[in-house]
């Protein structure tokens, strides 16, 4: 008789301690199965949420966020043929992965550092989106309807179009966001639209944005 035998049997009735010990002496016999069983479970439970953890990393991946280039890297120094020191034209800009349903791009360009507070660059709306990427050429027009459709606004010099970095000299450096918008559809504003206007429109109609900020500073 196993010690669990004589431990069940010394404190309870004898024929009924030994239906337990051979219970348990069944149990402790069977217990490698048991454990194997479970182990095979557990592995396969442990597989089986890896494999649906990683499909669920790669859909994720495939939704890329949004991005915009241009001529100048991201806290970088803007060219001074972009500034009023320069040609005074807007930079080009490159803006990839728009998401699908995007029907058009809004940019707005401001300063926060302006000592006047935020300043208005350029407004910019309705550029039409044929693809996940989209190129504003350098030098467009400085006019309220482009060619393409695409409109411009007015900026804090209270001028059509783009008008670049001018700080006051010695005020340090600036930084000039230009602020990127896939739209799901056309914008459609009254005459003399400011940045004000603009913001109110894509209220509920941006699917995407993206940012590159450009510094300048005059000495």
């Amino acid at each position: 008789m196993t010690k669990s035998g004589i431990i069940l049997e010394g404190i309870i009735p004898w024929n009924i301690g030994k239906v337990f010990s051979m219970m348990l002496r069944t149990a402790v016999n069977k217990l490698p199965i048991f454990l194997h069983v479970a182990m095979i479970f557990l592995v396969s439970t442990f597989v089986i949420t890896s494999s649906i953890v990683s499909c669920s990393s790669l859909q994720r991946k495939e939704v890329r966020q949004m991005v915009v280039y241009s001529v100048f890297k991201d806290k970088e120094f803007i060219p001074k043929k972009y500034t009023c020191e320069g040609q005074d034209v807007n930079p080009e800009l490159v803006i990839s992965n728009i998401p699908e349903g995007a029907k058009t791009i809004a940019i707005i360009c401001d300063d926060p550092d302006a000592p006047i507070g935020t300043f208005v660059h350029w407004v910019l709306w309705n550029y039409p989106v044929n693809g996940p990427s989209v190129k504003i050429p350098e030098a467009l027009p400085k006019v309220e309807k482009l060619q393409n459709g695409a409109m411009q606004g007015y900026n804090d010099f209270g001028k059509v179009g783009y008008n670049g970095p001018c700080p006051p000299k010695g005020h340090g450096v600036h930084h000039y966001h230009f602020k990127v918008y896939a739209v799901n559809t056309l914008i459609e504003l009254k005459e003399k639209v400011t940045k004000k206007e603009l913001e109110k429109a894509l209220s509920g109609r941006i699917l995407a944005q993206a940012e590159i900020v450009g510094l300048y500073e005059r000495k």
